[in-house]
């Protein structure tokens, strides 16, 4: 989840008999979604020895002040580990994982029932994930093909707020609400929900 430490684990299993000493280079990257680098955040090298048919568990750890403020808005990290095994000449493995960092920030409540031509409050909480306070958090609400810019308090670490939205629906039917929430460390936070509209 996006503003909480990385963990992961890379398993080494030697299949055969021989004893085996595994070199291994890690390192981390922040990226597009075009898999284009954006900046290296970690890098890593480590050695692991390998008895007969034994396996061991690597674990890499990337601390949020680490990525944070490298990350784009595609909220994605590429972590590759190069696998050398020592004495065997030209035998490597490279293996990649891009992840994808999950918001959790909107939450869009809105009544059981929602009727045309009657005013209805929808609530809309938002959150900074950061172990740290944002400032400049802004609220951009789109509806009925017109939006509304809200700006909002600073934030603490870890704070959860919320606002109430006050709106009267014109025509039955589906309607889509969609919330984009920006601030100083992160931007363009999305949540979406679709209203059905009954009939008066």
């Amino acid at each position: 989840v996006f503003g909480k430490d990385i963990t992961l684990i890379l398993i080494l299993n030697n299949l055969s008999v021989d004893h085996k000493t595994v070199k291994v280079d890690m390192s981390a990257s922040t990226i597009l979604y075009t898999r284009r680098a954006v900046a290296e955040i970690l890098k890593a090298t480590t050695s692991v020895d390998l008895g007969s048919k034994q396996g061991k568990h690597i674990q890499l750890t990337i601390p949020y002040s680490y990525y944070g403020k490298y990350l784009t808005t595609d909220k994605r990290i590429q972590v590759t580990a190069l696998c050398e095994v020592m004495h065997m000449h030209g035998v490597k493995l490279l293996v990649e994982k891009t992840i994808i960092l999950e918001d959790t920030n909107i939450i869009i409540k809105i009544p059981r029932r929602v009727v045309v031509n009657k005013a209805v409050t929808l609530e809309i909480s938002y959150a900074n994930p950061l172990p740290e306070p944002v400032n400049r958090c802004v609220l951009l609400v789109t509806l009925m093909n017109q939006q509304v810019k809200i700006h909002l308090a600073q934030l603490a670490a870890r704070e959860r707020s919320k606002i109430y939205f006050e709106f009267t629906p014109r025509k039955t039917g589906p309607l889509q609400l969609q919330v984009d929430f920006s601030c100083d460390k992160f931007s363009h936070v999305k949540g979406f929900v679709t209203i059905a509209v009954a009939p008066a």
